[in-house]
């Protein structure tokens, strides 16, 4: 769309760019003077109005037939037309008594556009222009809405931008208005001087500064933009600072932005005076609260006479103060500091100063804005009843069960209002619902599982009582599972949750040797759990779990399985493994379970702060195939250190003991199956691949070489070509795992985006299985036209099996030998921790959850499968 300003010379032509003439700052001539003989008004005549009538016109002045026409009158009537802002151009004349108004009426407005801007949508600048379709345009209005515009983009820290408007002229008088936004780079912090500080560098106040300067691995963050409001704002953390570094008479004399000759970055300037450094001198404490006495919180409070004066220590201290009145059911307890400053010894005496209040209870709870969540499902949630003593502590902590359920917004706070008496209070939820359901179709692909689909419906507030219905269903290159879940919080309104689940998996698991998979074995699992659980304490409850299961383990026939020599198919322990064999079958686990957990922390979705500790019992063995003796132990804590950094760390472990005798270990065969020792790798133990650490048999071929003139064999490296090998983790008893992590707080525009980085040590080790009887120099060769694999002597000849001789017991040469010789070797089998260190990122990605590590090992074993890069990324829609 072109178009040319409103301004300048007119154009002809329809739908032609055409400038409006500027508003006149004088007036134009008025009518010629009229006679000297007769002045008098005989008749009032309108030429050129086409949308408004005549009588209208003549409504907006004060001309009337039968005045005296006088040039002071002809100026007011312009004045007064021009006022209207419906006339481009008005002119009066009057021929002897006959007054003629000529007027060319202001278009109306057919379509407002936007061109230009690409930062900012048209969604965003369309509530400030103010002018519309349909409506009479007018060259004020024009103004005003640019300058909202402008003003729009400054608010954005775009200071450069500038807008044009322009007038495309139609037919029948409209107009097209046209506003071209130029909007220039965004106004960056170029530079951040500071005048007047001596006892700190410029960079350390600076650094105190919610403003930075530009930079370029500023990049994800906004903290450079030029801001009005965060100059202010900076003032304020100056002053925040060097009081408390106990420069009590610091002041900012001035704080100035200028903009940099080019108009495109801000040089921000303060004037500062620090003033002296004062310190604590006599802190006291005066309570006229009978159950809140001054000798009792003197000893606590946490500043001392002589210690350097913190201003934030004093605000502390009253929040704090307000906190244990609250404790005590004093919920308005007024804590005034008193301050004595001495300027000649330099001390800051204050004396805290806790008024009369009245003991406080609660006189209502009132929840707003549920309109799906039934009010008692937030109502159980308060640690305090109506009629119950006020208590700080238990407000906070009902907050935090309430955010915790997951249905409301995470800045959830309960507010305290005055009740209908000084010793009443009402305590007021205002929630806000957020879905809670959820219908999700997924794709992806995952370093872990390959190609992945997933479909799933979850509703976590189901009919508005709290309680959670699930169902899914999931396909990838290792598994595919259906899983059904229900699980009621409160059962029969009391504190007792029960819940059941129903699924059938399918776990295949595979190796790849060269370029072909080759699958070693199949589990298919199906089988329900029934779980409750109880509160013991508020921090402490307590579960019981009840399962029944039923397993399948299988192997590939034509790859793992041999004829006897009866000629029946049965698992050879050459092809698949001794470990493998031991596994196959179809088994009945009936579990019962308990654990005791403890979790004092502000979210569980999202913790801050707090700690959980879960200690867990199983066994198995109440009818059934399977017997055992299952403990875990896991463990949590949170912090948030130097602000908004979140610091974690957390430890598990577990052991497994068997209740039933399978075997010998002089057969290698281990009391514990296959399918129910622990397992670990990637994603635990980042740094590793999946199923990565700990015991493993690893099956290596040989290749020929010529050494000396002569074919030798030589077993492959694993070290050098892993995918020449058959590596099969077979898991262990017990295992440990320790992580310490330490999230990134990142700027807004970072936090908008979803982004959540983090830097992480992993350290864990699974151990303890019976080792496996070992293949040793094995080939594959064809005797008497059976395929078979046989030893590889000490001096390389090959020596045939017990079932491969002749009538006369004479051993058979091979007729063939195909060449496929391997032999086994076992690793990983210690307890020597596994570590890795590396840097991760959470992305909330319009594509879906979107995780990516990049983790390198530091500590490893023998065997052990190590990988630098891994992620998992899905697409919902």
């Amino acid at each position: 769309m072109s178009g040319t300003i409103l301004a300048g010379t007119a154009m002809p032509a329809h739908a032609q760019d055409t400038p409006v003439a500027p508003v006149p700052t004088t007036l134009p001539p008025a009518a010629e003077p009229a006679t000297a003989v007769d002045n008098t008004i005989r008749s009032i005549v309108v030429n050129g109005s086409q949308r408004l009538e005549s009588d209208t016109v003549l409504s907006y002045m004060q001309l009337r037939v039968g005045q005296t026409y006088t040039q002071e009158a002809a100026d007011q009537a312009l004045k007064d037309l021009f006022e209207t802002e419906l006339f481009k151009d008005v002119s009066i004349r009057n021929n002897g008594g006959a007054v003629v108004i000529d007027v060319v009426e202001n278009p109306v407005i057919n379509r407002i556009l936007l061109e230009g801007n690409k930062r900012i949508k048209e969604d965003a600048i369309r509530p400030e222009i103010r002018l519309a379709p349909r409506q009479i345009f007018t060259r004020s209005k024009v103004r005003a809405d640019v300058a909202r515009i402008i003003e729009l983009y400054k608010r954005k820290g775009r200071f450069a931008a500038s807008v044009e408007p322009k007038m495309v002229q139609l037919d029948q008088n409209r107009v097209d208005i046209v506003f071209e936004v130029n909007e220039g780079p965004k106004s960056k912090v170029q530079q951040i001087n500071i005048i007047g500080n001596e006892v700190f560098s410029d960079g350390k106040l600076r650094g105190e500064m919610a403003t930075k300067q530009s930079r370029f691995y500023r990049f994800f963050s906004s903290s450079d933009t030029y801001d009005p409001d965060r100059l202010a704002f900076d003032q304020q953390k100056l002053r925040q600072f060097y009081l408390t570094e106990g420069y009590a008479d610091f002041r900012v004399i001035s704080a100035v932005a200028e903009l940099t000759p080019d108009k495109k970055d801000f040089i921000i300037t303060y004037v500062v005076e620090e003033g002296e450094r004062y310190k604590f001198g006599e802190v006291t404490v005066e309570s006229e609260i009978r159950d809140f006495t001054a000798e009792t919180l003197t000893p606590l409070l946490p500043m001392k006479e002589g210690d350097f004066y913190d201003a934030k220590q004093v605000e502390d201290t009253v929040e704090s103060l307000s906190e244990t009145a609250g404790l005590f059911g004093y919920a308005f307890a007024d804590v005034r500091p008193q301050f004595t400053r001495d300027k000649e010894t330099l001390t800051m005496g204050i004396n805290f100063q806790v008024a009369e209040s009245d003991r406080v209870y609660v006189e209502r709870i009132d929840i707003n804005g549920n309109t799906l969540t039934v009010d008692k499902v937030v109502r159980r949630e308060f640690r305090l009843n109506e009629g119950d003593a006020f208590n700080s502590f238990q407000v906070k902590r009902s907050a935090n069960r309430i955010k915790s359920l997951g249905f409301f917004q995470d800045e959830l706070e309960i507010e305290q209002k005055q009740g209908s008496a000084p010793d009443r209070i009402i305590l007021e939820a205002n929630v806000e619902e957020r879905a809670t359901g959820e219908l999700q179709l997924s794709a992806g692909f995952s370093s872990v599982e390959n190609f992945i689909l997933q479909a799933s419906v979850r509703q976590r507030n189901f009919r508005g009582k709290g309680q959670e219905l699930r169902a899914s269903v999931s396909y990838s290159s290792f598994s595919q599972s259906i899983e059904f879940g229900f699980t009621e919080p409160y059962l029969f309104d009391r504190n007792i949750a029960v819940g059941v689940d129903v699924f059938r998996r399918d776990l295949n698991s595979f190796n790849f040797v060269g370029g072909d998979r080759e699958t070693t074995f199949e589990q298919l699992t199906t089988g329900f759990q029934i779980r409750a659980g109880v509160p013991i304490t508020e921090y402490l409850s307590a579960s019981l779990r009840y399962g029944l299961s039923y397993d399948d383990v299988t192997l590939d026939e034509d790859l793992f399985f041999s004829p006897d020599a009866n000629g029946v198919l049965s698992c050879d322990p050459l092809r698949a493994g001794r470990f493998l064999c031991d596994a196959i079958g179809k088994r009945t686990t009936s579990s019962i379970g308990a654990s005791l957990i403890y979790d004092d922390r502000d979210n569980r979705v999202r913790p801050t702060r707090g700690q959980t500790i879960v200690g867990s019992l199983d066994f198995a063995g109440l009818g059934g195939s399977v017997k055992y003796l299952r403990g875990r132990l896991n463990a949590a804590k949170y912090w948030r250190v130097l602000g908004n950094f979140i610091f974690s760390v957390s430890a598990e472990g577990g052991y497994i003991h068997p209740l039933e005798n399978r075997g010998s270990a002089a057969d290698g065969i281990d009391d514990v199956r296959l399918t129910d020792r622990f397992f670990l790798g990637e994603p635990q133990i980042r740094g590793f691949d999946i199923r990565g650490v700990g015991p493993r048999i690893i099956r290596s071929r040989f290749r020929e070489e010529i050494v000396d003139g002569r074919a030798v064999n030589s077993i492959i490296d694993f070290r050098e070509d892993r995918s020449s090998v058959t590596d099969d983790a077979i898991g262990g008893r017990a295992y440990y795992l320790g992580r310490a992590e330490l999230e990134i707080p990142l700027g807004s525009g970072a936090r908008e985006l979803g982004l959540r980085p983090s830097i992480f040590v992993d350290a864990g080790a699974v151990f303890n299985v019976t080792q496996p009887l070992l293949v040793d120099n094995r080939v594959q060769a064809v005797v008497e036209g059976v395929p078979q694999f046989l030893t590889v002597g000490a001096d390389g000849n090959i020596t045939t099996t017990a079932d491969a001789v002749d009538a006369n017991g004479v051993p058979n040469e091979p007729d063939l030998v195909l060449g496929n010789s391997f032999t086994e070797q076992f690793f990983g089998d210690s307890a020597k921790p596994r570590v890795s260190v590396g840097i991760g990122v959470n992305w909330n990605s319009p594509f879906g959850p979107f995780r990516i590590d990049v983790a390198r090992a530091l500590l490893k074993e023998p065997g052990d499968d190590t990988k630098l890069f891994t992620f998992n990324v899905g697409t919902q829609f």
